[in-house]
């Protein structure tokens, strides 16, 4: 292993940092909450009228921040492949998503309010309801876009070893969670349950900071990105 130089130490500093800070939500197994992990959503945690809400709002503004800034000043020092700028380019959206969906937190917490949730049905909620939908989408996309294309330019170019080895495995297992937790979240909007949404939407978020740390790693290890 070589000692990390200045083209891509700054993107291994804050792809790790924001790795390690998007697992914040893990502090509820400490924290009094209120909410149960197996059923509500992660972005519960952060809503407007959670005791907490403002601690993970933070985190996640500083998670979204960090992995925006270490997959910028990467996508600028790549090598410029196919792949690469996929790649990057899909983590650069997902942590300004990230970020964004901080400043869009929900009202209330539809799965463990029914008060909250009926609202909702109606139409009565804050816009941001929507805004949130529609800010996590497009992190998940950008995520999943990341773990893909990374992952290929990893076994393609015969670069990143570490992640060219669990690339796949983790992709298939963010791929499994995110087709429990969309599943989970159809169950819900038609009266049926939560299906363990947390759960599912828990592993899926774990998974990309997983996966995040394994690409800091394996960048870092190979000092290239």
């Amino acid at each position: 292993m070589h000692p990390i130089g200045s083209r891509v130490r700054p993107a291994v500093i804050l792809l790790a940092l924001g790795a390690l800070t998007y697992t914040a939500w893990v502090l509820e197994v400490v924290l009094h909450t209120g909410l149960d992990p197996v059923q509500t959503y992660v972005s519960e945690l952060a809503a407007a009228d959670q005791p907490l809400g403002g601690l993970f709002r933070a985190t996640d503004l500083t998670a979204g921040v960090l992995v925006l800034s270490g997959a910028a000043w990467a996508l600028w020092r790549c090598d410029g492949r196919g792949w690469s700028v996929a790649g990057w380019s899909g983590l650069v959206l997902f942590g300004a998503s990230t970020a964004a969906d901080s400043r869009l937190p929900l009202s209330c917490a539809p799965t463990a309010d029914p008060e909250c949730a009926a609202r909702e049905t109606a139409g009565l909620v804050p816009a941001t309801h929507t805004a949130h939908v529609v800010s996590s989408s497009l992190a998940m996309t950008g995520a999943l876009a990341a773990v893909v294309a990374l992952t290929v330019a990893a076994r393609r170019y015969g670069r990143w070893a570490p992640l060219a080895r669990s690339g796949p495995v983790l992709l298939v297992l963010e791929v499994a969670a995110t087709a429990w937790t969309l599943g989970a979240v159809a169950a819900f909007e038609a009266g049926r349950g939560t299906w363990w949404l947390g759960a599912g939407q828990r592993t899926q978020v774990l998974v990309v900071a997983v996966w995040l740390g394994v690409l800091a790693y394996a960048v870092g290890r190979e000092n290239r990105v």
